[in-house]
């Protein structure tokens, strides 16, 4: 499973996160991201939507619209049906 890192710009901390999935959806890109290893018996998983991208960084932010969080997570939903991640 892929390990991203992500630095909060506020405090500078590291925090590293499993990548689930990925899709994109109306040319926006959304990864499902796991805090923790995804093999663990419970995991807590979050949505984020790339908000930059200038070939050298990458920037995503948590998914916090109601509307958007709801159709992306069908989306991730109906992708992972097969595997044993849980919704």
């Amino acid at each position: 499973m892929e390990k991203i890192t992500f630095t909060d710009e506020n405090t500078g901390e590291n925090q590293d996160f499993y990548i689930l999935d990925e899709t994109v959806i109306n040319q926006v890109c959304y990864l499902l991201v796991s805090d923790s290893d995804p093999d663990a018996e419970e995991a807590e998983c979050f949505i984020l939507k790339k908000t930059a991208d200038d070939g050298e960084n990458v920037s995503y932010e948590a998914v916090e619209d109601e509307t958007v969080l709801r159709a992306v997570y069908k989306v991730f939903s109906e992708e992972l049906d097969d595997t044993d991640i849980e919704f």
